[in-house]
């Protein structure tokens, strides 16, 4: 067995992913396919089809997308049917068929329609000095145990379903993943030949983010793609909740020989190449004071008002992480900012757990869940006492239109997360964000092309 590069190196992987008849491979497989894309002259703008990933959409931006064409994506990745003649809210597996049924139309009507043959695709994304580069491609799924593909995050119950529940109706991979690695140069001397020939397609999204797309159709080149690939393994840096769909979605289709179902879409990343931004992922607590949060920590905490703009006070809660240790930042949404710091130690002791190795226990997403809200707020981690925000200027937002309080977070360390990965160790979930993501709508692949 070939032992395969990583993020960072670590043993091969020994094994499949646990299924009957399941083949063990050396490191990642990705496969062409026949992509399902937007024919621009049926659509006119393709940036007006296209959407951020699901778990990033807002519900103000998700009625924006919704309203920007009849056919943007996002009525596919968030279905929202008209409740029915009776009244009666539409349940989960209403939603599914009506997104089914468009993705069927809107193939009949000639809106979406596949690639004439299978391919990977070069995709690159411009946008505020950042150039990023990778390919899309349908990555065969296999468990964690097989050592190739490496979560970082834990996953909830509830999104999983409803995401197995999407793609079992649709039958299709409505967007890809974000993977990262670390090849020996093969694949990636594919991506720079691409771009130097006339792309499929580009277009520019509303936040300034240029999209280009090329289909790589020679055996060649996907012989080249195949090889260096063999020898590595891929990090989720953006996906987890759809990676364990598609673990799901095929032990459910384990009876079936060579099942479309084996594989997803993912857009893998050289990071050798190409670093992905990590940035943090801040939580609102809806149903607590900024107040009360705090008469709530006692003596145990450094707590230390900073002044704003929220600018400002992100830049006091870097200072704090550059000095080690512990820190967050709570606000209610007023303009008024505490600096959390310097836990006490016995207080770390008692409630975090102490079976996982000491760089986990240490960090702030594991801390904030353990200690603050577990232990100190005592708040159930659903959703309707804790929202997971991308961007901290929204998160103080809605900190102020809920009455709640932000907690803002400091990133973490890329190399930490591959770190804890190759243990086998898992971040509490939404500890991170990778970036950039790849927009969701510029390629499809169905599981009923084959």
């Amino acid at each position: 067995m070939t032992t395969p590069s990583a993020d960072s190196g670590a043993p091969a992987p020994t094994g499949g992913p646990g299924n009957p008849g399941h083949v063990a491979t050396a490191g990642l497989s990705l496969s062409p396919f026949r992509g399902l894309r937007y024919r621009p002259d049926r659509v006119g703008n393709l940036a007006a089809v296209t959407s951020p990933p699901y778990d990033v959409v807002d519900p103000n931006r998700r009625l924006d997308l919704e309203t920007a064409d009849p056919h943007n994506i996002v009525r596919l990745i968030l279905p929202r049917p008209e409740p029915d003649d009776s009244g009666d809210r539409p349940d989960r597996d209403t939603r599914y068929r009506h997104a089914a049924r468009l993705l069927k139309d809107w193939q009949r009507e000639g809106v979406l329609a596949p690639d004439p043959e299978a391919a990977l695709y070069v995709y690159e994304q411009r946008a505020d000095g950042i150039l990023q580069r990778g390919l899309i491609g349908s990555l065969a799924v296999s468990g964690r145990e097989a050592g190739v593909v490496l979560p970082h995050e834990d996953v909830m119950p509830r999104p999983v379903a409803d995401r197995v529940g999407l793609m079992r109706t649709t039958k299709a991979n409505l967007e890809p993943l974000l993977l990262t690695y670390r090849g020996n140069g093969g694949a990636a001397g594919v991506v720079e030949r691409a771009v130097l020939g006339e792309p499929l397609l580009t277009t520019t999204t509303t936040d300034g983010t240029h999209h280009r797309l090329w289909a790589v159709t020679d055996p060649a080149e996907l012989a080249e793609v195949t090889r260096d690939l063999a020898t590595c393994r891929a990090l989720i840096a953006d996906g987890h909740h759809r990676w364990e769909m598609y673990l799901r979605l095929q032990r459910e289709h384990r009876h079936l020989p060579r099942s479309p179902w084996d594989r997803g879409l993912v857009l893998l990343v050289d990071t050798a190449r190409y670093p992905l931004r990590v940035r943090a992922i801040h939580r609102v607590l809806y149903r607590l004071p900024v107040a009360e949060a705090l008469a709530r920590l006692g003596e145990q905490w450094r707590v230390k008002e900073v002044p704003g703009p929220l600018e400002h006070a992100l830049q006091a809660l870097a200072e704090a992480k550059r000095h080690g240790g512990n820190a967050f930042l709570l606000t209610g949404g007023e303009g008024t900012f505490w600096l959390l710091s310097e836990p006490d130690e016995a207080l770390l002791t008692a409630t975090v757990p102490a079976d996982k190795p000491e760089e986990w226990r240490h960090l702030d997403a594991t801390v904030l869940h353990a200690t603050l809200l577990d232990h100190t707020w005592r708040i159930p981690d659903g959703p309707d006492d804790i929202g997971y925000l991308h961007a901290a200027a929204a998160a103080e937002r809605e900190a102020a239109r809920s009455g709640g309080t932000a907690v803002l977070l400091h990133p973490v360390e890329e190399s930490v997360v591959r770190r804890l990965a190759e243990q086998g160790v898992t971040m509490p979930r939404k500890s991170t964000s990778f970036g950039p993501k790849p927009a969701t709508g510029l390629v499809l692949r169905s599981l009923e092309l084959g």
